[in-house]
């Protein structure tokens, strides 16, 4: 049984926000919350209690430098590579791509 979206995206949350070294606090002021609120949302938001709206989830993703799509995936294989070809430059983006095709092809 899949988790439940929030906890996902909190997983998620928490697992980008620990590789980019900031604490809650951090990450919550440079995604504009108030300093006096920032630990306690980002804290709700990664245990799943407060849901994330779309246009903060953004903003968080652009800080943590992760695809948003990254913060709602389900299957952590597919997390993993929503995260590797959001880093990818262009050309390589286009090159993985065709690989991944060419390999649904032969199957």
């Amino acid at each position: 049984m899949p988790a439940a979206p929030s906890s996902i995206f909190g997983t998620r949350l928490k697992e980008a926000r620990l590789e980019a070294g900031l604490s809650q606090k951090q990450l919550g002021i440079e995604a504009g919350l108030d300093p006096f609120v920032a630990s306690t949302r980002i804290n709700r938001y990664e245990l799943g209690i407060h849901k994330v709206d779309y246009t903060f989830a953004i903003r968080l993703a652009v800080v943590l430098k992760v695809p948003v799509a990254f913060l709602y995936a389900e299957d952590p294989e597919l997390a993993c590579l929503i995260l590797v070809f959001g880093r990818l430059p262009k050309r390589k983006r286009t090159d993985l791509l065709f690989h991944a095709r060419t390999m649904e092809a032969g199957s």
